[in-house]
This record gives structure tokens, sequence and C-alpha cells, in this order.
């Protein structure tokens, strides 16, 4: 029996939601922001905080330290010890922070493409070079090239790899023996490895994600860990995250670049969200959360295989991104994004931003209402048609 709804739209418009700032006909299925009310747990615990009638400066506390650790230990499988805990802002800030304090100008930071497309700007905005190791795509999936990540690795102006797990936008969960592989390659060519894992709590129903720092010692001393409950509990405005730093020396080091850098401090909502997420009913709502999202992802896969079954969907164990292989009509997704936007008002992510193979693939999320999604599928598949017929056109 379903406890919780997810149903039900929260009305968007004209609330100075980034997602849904878009005209009145259209359709936002883009950026990476759910389309569900966050979970009650959350709102009852924020409600709370509003009571105090006063939003002062917040402190970091006890509780929030035992969420992270209980959630991690219990769910996750990494028995993470409170030291190794700090509070930051955001995954994203706490990436750039990592990139200036640990990398020199100039220097050169590993990303595996396709791969969310802030990576780059985090790389390129603080003067460092990208150095990219690519992705083989399957035909369904993707799988590290480690030949080729192990000839970047060594490299001697490539000093940090940004790892994604799960990985954005192909939706992978890499696996122990994979990210074991990393953690040799990084200790023997001397590479520090910051690892995203924001998507981890977002895995399909019967796939269960590894963190990086728990596969070996090589892996737990020479990473920073980012976490957070912002995208699995649809919080991501109220900048609530965490870094897990195990090594005492790296752990300095970033703890300071945190606090330097002035994003190491909560709102006086960042704690309580948090602490109310990893606690109580959190999981209950996740679990059905995740269930939602599988069946929504079932939807939009035979909805494509009826009405138009050249596009490859590729097999997704985590996040509620899917990855669309759109070859068989363009080899220029954001020209093809750009006309189902204009035809239909369907606003998806075209896959070049995220580099790699990217020109190839839309990004579709599905994170929203039943209602919706057949409303955005139904679009999708007549933007498609329509492209098809006018390239048709065009090649008489």
């Amino acid at each position: 029996m379903e406890r919780f709804d997810f149903d039900t739209l929260p009305g968007r418009r004209n609330t100075g939601s980034l997602k849904w700032d878009v005209a009145e006909e259209e359709l936002p299925m883009w950026v990476a922001d759910m389309d569900f009310a966050a979970a009650p747990c959350i709102r009852k615990a924020l409600q709370e905080r509003i009571d105090t009638q006063v939003f002062g400066y917040s402190i970091v506390r006890e509780e929030w330290y035992d969420a992270y650790r209980n959630w991690w230990g219990e769910h996750h499988g990494l028995a993470v010890e409170k030291d190794w805990l700090i509070f930051t802002t955001g995954v994203i800030p706490a990436l750039s922070t990592a990139v200036r304090k640990f990398t020199t100008p100039a220097e050169k930071v590993i990303i595996q493409t396709p791969v969310y497309n802030v990576f780059f700007s985090s790389v390129i905005n603080n003067g460092r070079r990208v150095l990219e190791s690519p992705l083989k795509y399957t035909g369904d999936s993707y799988e590290m090239d480690l030949a080729d990540l192990e000839e970047k690795m060594a490299d001697p102006q490539a000093t940090m790899f940004l790892l994604c797990n799960p990985q954005n936008p192909c939706g992978k969960i890499w696996s122990a023996d994979t990210l074991r592989e990393i953690g040799r390659l990084a200790k023997k060519y001397h590479v520090l490895v910051f690892s995203d894992e924001i998507h981890c709590d977002l895995t399909a129903p019967g796939c269960k994600y590894v963190p990086y720092a728990s596969v070996s010692p090589e892996c737990r001393d020479n990473s920073i860990t980012a976490v957070a409950p912002t995208k699995a509990f649809s919080i991501p405005g109220l900048q609530s995250a965490a870094v897990i730093v195990p090594e005492q020396g790296t752990r300095q080091r970033m703890d300071r670049a945190l606090n330097t850098d002035e994003v190491a401090e909560p709102n006086a909502f960042a704690v309580d969200a948090a602490i109310a997420a990893f606690s109580g009913e959190g999981w209950a709502w996740l679990t059905e959360l995740r269930e939602y999202i599988e069946s929504n992802k079932r939807y939009v896969k035979d909805c494509l295989a009826a009405k138009a079954p050249t596009v490859g969907v590729t097999k997704q164990d985590a996040t509620y991104l899917m990855w669309l292989d759109v070859s068989a009509y363009t080899e220029d997704s954001a020209r093809l994004a750009a006309f189902i936007r204009k035809e239909t008002g369907l606003f998806l992510s075209a896959g070049k931003v995220y580099g790699g193979d990217g020109s190839r693939f839309l990004r579709l999320n599905v994170a929203c209402p039943k209602t919706l999604l057949e409303d955005g599928t139904e679009r999708l598949c007549e933007g498609l048609r329509k492209y098809k017929e006018k390239d048709q056109r065009e090649q008489r």
C-alpha cells in the first residue's frame, strides 16, 4: 500500500523556479530537479524551524553527523567516522574548492565523458585544463576504458580525477572491481580522486551503489567523496551537502579550503533538512520514490518501443535521468532538442554539453507525476516524428 503521494504536481510556475521559468505552453524535463513535493519528514522539520520565527546563524549539530554516519553505515555499508565529515553548501562548490586547493593553474584534471557538464566549468573556470577519458558505449550501457584512463593518469600534468559515481548522465553504477582499479591507478600515478556521489540514493530497485571509499585502503586514503540528500529528497535549493575525507592530511587541507571559500557554513534550514532526510521515515519515502521512478522509466521505454523504436534507451542502474540514443535521427542532438522544443514545447537536455559521444543523445528527466510524464512522452514522440518527416523532405 502506498503511503506517499507522487501523483500530485506541486504548483511550480511563477515561483522563481529555474526549471519552470519557461513559456506557459512549454514542459520542462531537463535539469535534474524533481517535480515531487519534498518528503513529509523534511517538510515537518522545516516547518518546525519556521515556527521558531528566527533564522539566525546555524551550527552543525551532533545529530547531523549521526544522521550521515547511520545512513551510510546502514544503507551503503560504509563505516564513516565523525571526523571524516565536513559540512559544505553543495557538491559542486566542494568540487570547485578541491580543484583550486589540490591542483595548480594549467594542470590537468581528468574527467570521463559524457559527464555532468559542470565538471567542465569547474575545471576551466579555475584555470585548469580538462583531460578527457571517454567512456566506451556498448550499445545500451557504458564501460570505463581503463587502459585509456591509465594513460591519462600517467600524464605528469594530471593531478586530479573527477569520478561520477553513480554516473550522470548515463545512470551507470560502477562495480567494486572497477573502483578498486581506479584506486590502484590513482595511487600509482599520484592522482587525487574526487568522487561525486550525489545520485547514490537514487538507485533502481534491486541495484546497490558502491561507495568509492569503501572498496580498498587505496581508495579510502586518496579520495574526497561528496554526498548530499538534495537530489534524492527533492531539496536541491537548500544548499546542504557533505564531504567525506578519511585521510587526515587531505581532510585538514579540504576543511581549510572550504572555510576559506566560505562554503562550510549552513543556512538556517540546511542541517535540519539533512537530519530529517536521513532519519525516521526518509528511507520509506525514498523506497517508494525509486519504485515510482522505475515505473516511469518503463513507461517511457514502452512508448518509445511502440512509437519511436529506433531510439536507443540506455540501461539505467541509478538516477531519474534517461539517456536516449537518437543517433538514428541525427548526430547533432542540440539541433534535435531545439527542434522538439520549438515544435512541441518539450524542453530536454541536449547531450552535447556532456562531452564524449553526447551529441548523439538526449537527456530526459522522468522524476515527475505520471500525468506529466505521459504528456512529455507524447510530445517527445511527436517531435521525433516531425523531425524525421522534415529530414525526409529535405533529402528529396
